[in-house]
């Protein structure tokens, strides 16, 4: 049997068989090949934009549709983009639409600026990258530049 001691409780867990280890990986570093060896692989795909869309509801159960949607367009827009180095994840749309909300966003401005883009993109290259795309796909929203950086 094997057992390990909690020190914050003072309890000792016994377990009848051993236990499975579930670890995880954005794959932004290299794991070595000899803990590789050990593990059995899983891969998990991205959520598709339906099952996204269930994601969102559950943490954010009485948002309006059109907003998710608006978030949700701009959002897997941004991840179609090549060469980001760091794509947002799931988490960061989660807490960009809790700050669109948060900031009383309207709808409009998400489609034609996506307002708090900070939230969503993590490294400078990218963000500039999606300025840039941004802008080229539309050049009246130049104008709105300072507004998307400031948020």
């Amino acid at each position: 049997m094997m057992s390990f001691f909690v020190p914050e409780t003072g309890a000792t867990i016994t377990v009848k068989q051993r236990p499975i280890v579930v670890i995880t990986s954005n794959a932004e570093k290299e794991l070595p090949d000899a803990f590789l060896r050990r593990c059995l692989f899983h891969y998990i795909s991205f959520p598709d934009p339906d099952m996204m869309l269930d994601i969102v509801r559950v943490h954010h159960p009485d948002l309006e549709d059109r907003l998710v949607r608006e978030a949700m367009d701009a959002f897997y827009w941004i991840r179609s983009v090549s060469g980001l180095q760091k794509k947002p994840s799931t988490s960061e749309l989660l807490d960009w639409v809790q700050a669109l909300v948060v900031g009383g966003v309207p709808l409009e401005k998400i489609r034609q600026e996506i307002p708090l883009l900070g939230v969503l993109i993590k490294k400078n290259q990218d963000f500039d990258m999606i300025l840039k795309r941004l802008y080229a796909q539309d050049p009246a929203k130049s104008k709105a530049k300072m507004q998307v950086v400031a948020g």
